[in-house]
């Protein structure tokens, strides 16, 4: 075990430190094992370890990722948002529900599947359908439908800690693989024969805006920039709990004040970037830097030694996802789905809004939109499949 980080400060400078410098050594060094695993997937994976040796095992540390997490996680949203056209991601649409839909499909069918085969060794006794169903609606649109799930359906207290062991495993790792995919996208497209027609020429248009009207960026834009960032995301939490408070009133409980602030962020975010705030300098270099400090965070509240916790869970959230990696490619291979769409999908199911932005923006900044809509479909439907999934489950249990 290491010593743990007993300061703040210190984390931060860590994280930053650790993440500038495999960005700096991929830059200088050339090394070729930057082609295999990119440093977005090198940080992500070291801070894991380090979260697992103790490192970051404090009540500073705790304290820093409680307040900067989800500031900085809505601030990037936002400025990510500023180089996405709305106008050119909606007619997407169609497409965008179709993946979304049969990612949550093929994650169904790896639960039904599975459910016999494994449901002697998760313990909860007669109402383990009940935890599994709430983990399903948790992979389906997040944690918040799986909150939701524990009020709605019989869950055991231990099953549902061991399905919330296995949905923060799973769900770590998950990012990791599809980020160190990015590299092998074309092989997928190639073997799916995808259309990615529609994605490049969302991003060539945008790409090609942020070319003609590029500026060298001044102090006084990053600083701009960087105020902007932040009072949205402050403001936007504010809005958020007021949102998520008048829907509790009309029903809608499953709209927790996360998802809310976080479609609230997108809806600002896509609207600025329709106005002359879309084009400011230094738009593409701040949201790599706040991309890379979200990651970083992310990571350090991931321990390894979670897989043994509850191993028979972790082998059937395994077992699950690779159900759903081959449905998800017999169902590409049919209607030629390319990996970039085929990975935020995923994650936007499993992680929800504020995640799938990260692995979208991995293939490209202008496709930040893309998995915070989906996200936000899954917010919405999450309690609905998972009623349905507990169905199901109760009848085979």
């Amino acid at each position: 075990m290491l010593p743990a980080i007993e300061n703040g400060f210190t984390f931060i400078a860590f994280l930053m430190f650790l993440a500038g410098g495999l960005l700096a050594m991929e830059k200088y060094t050339k090394w070729k094992v930057f082609n295999w695993v990119p440093p977005l997937v090198w940080i992500y994976i070291l801070n894991m370890v380090f979260c697992t040796l103790g490192l970051y095992n404090s009540e500073g540390v705790s304290a820093a990722y409680g307040v900067l997490k989800n500031n900085l996680l809505y601030a990037m949203i936002f400025v990510m948002l500023l180089r996405c056209d709305f106008r050119k991601i909606a007619k997407l649409s169609g497409r965008m529900i179709s993946i979304f839909l049969g990612c949550s499909i093929t994650l169904a069918l790896g639960f039904i599947v599975g459910f016999p085969i494994f449901k002697g060794s998760l313990g909860g006794g007669e109402t383990i359908w009940g935890a599994t169903a709430a983990l399903y609606a948790s992979w389906v649109g997040g944690s918040a439908n799986m909150a939701a799930m524990q009020d709605a359906l019989p869950v055991d207290a231990g099953a549902y800690a061991c399905a919330l062991t296995l949905d923060t495993v799973c769900y770590s790792v998950w990012i990791a693989l599809l980020l160190f995919a990015v590299k092998y996208a074309g092989k997928w497209n190639k073997s799916v024969k995808a259309d990615t027609s529609k994605l490049e020429a969302v991003a060539a248009a945008t790409n090609a805006e942020v070319a003609n009207e590029k500026k060298q960026a001044k102090a006084a834009d990053w600083i701009w920039l960087i105020g902007l960032a932040l009072i949205v995301s402050a403001l936007s939490q504010k809005i958020g709990l007021v949102m998520n408070n008048g829907l509790k009133e009309i029903g809608l409980a499953m709209f927790d004040k996360g998802t809310c602030t976080t479609l609230f962020v997108t809806v600002l975010g896509l609207v600025c970037a329709m106005t002359p705030l879309g084009k400011l300098p230094a738009v593409e270099e701040l949201s790599s830097v706040l991309l890379y400090a979200v990651v970083s965070l992310l990571a350090t509240q991931a321990p390894l030694n979670a897989l043994v916790e509850a191993p028979m869970w972790v082998v059937y959230g395994v077992f699950v996802l690779a159900i759903h990696v081959v449905g998800m490619y017999i169902l590409s291979k049919i209607f030629h789905w390319d990996l970039c769409m085929v990975s935020t999908a995923s994650v936007a199911n499993i992680g929800g809004s504020a995640s799938a932005p990260i692995i979208a923006c991995a293939y490209d900044d202008s496709f930040a939109g893309i998995g915070v809509l989906m996200g936000v479909l899954g917010a919405a439907i999450g309690n609905i499949f998972g009623l349905g999934m507990g169905a199901i489950l109760h009848m085979i249990a």
